[in-house]
């Protein structure tokens, strides 16, 4: 798990195994939601996820002048991703859905906040221990990213509740 102390490279393949973990969960959620919005909700944020982890790529390929593409497509591949962008590992997450059928669209927003609440956290302690000066330039980049995706999340929330 990234600590803040990697150089920008290990940072980065970090932060893109975080992404992953993140998007696949979310994809599977997706599946599992009761409510066509949470369904909805779970496939945009795991699409903006997908955009996260091409983002993190962009940067990893751009640092190695592109002469690792092969290789970076290999590890995209063949990585496991146990944990999301919050911290939270995904096996926890996955039994949440299965063992309950709360995924309507509330149920869906409440989680999806605090995913995407622990994942701000997290880039905003990183970015303030960063050692590396350019990690601590994307963790900050990736903690803006998490704040668009809260407050999206934060306008659907009140958007269903003044529909309820």
């Amino acid at each position: 798990m990234v600590t803040g102390k990697e150089d920008l490279l290990r940072s980065l393949i970090e932060v893109f195994i975080m992404e992953k973990g993140t998007h696949e969960f979310y994809e599977k959620a997706a599946t599992k939601a009761i409510s066509t919005e949470a369904r909805n909700t779970f496939q945009e944020l795991s699409a903006w996820e997908e955009k996260h982890m091409e983002y993190i790529e962009f940067l990893y390929l751009s640092l190695q002048d592109d002469r690792d593409l092969e290789r970076f497509e290999d590890f995209k591949r063949r990585t496991e991703a146990p944990v999301t962008e919050g911290g939270i590992p995904v096996k926890d997450l996955e039994s949440k859905i299965e063992e309950s059928v709360f995924l309507d669209d509330m149920g869906a927003l409440i989680m999806a906040l605090e995913i995407e609440g622990k994942a701000y956290n997290l880039y905003r302690n990183l970015s303030a221990k960063a050692e590396d000066g350019n990690a601590r330039v994307v963790f900050k980049e990736m903690m803006d990213m998490e704040l668009d995706h809260i407050s999206y999340l934060k306008k659907l929330r009140t958007r269903l509740a003044e529909t309820a």
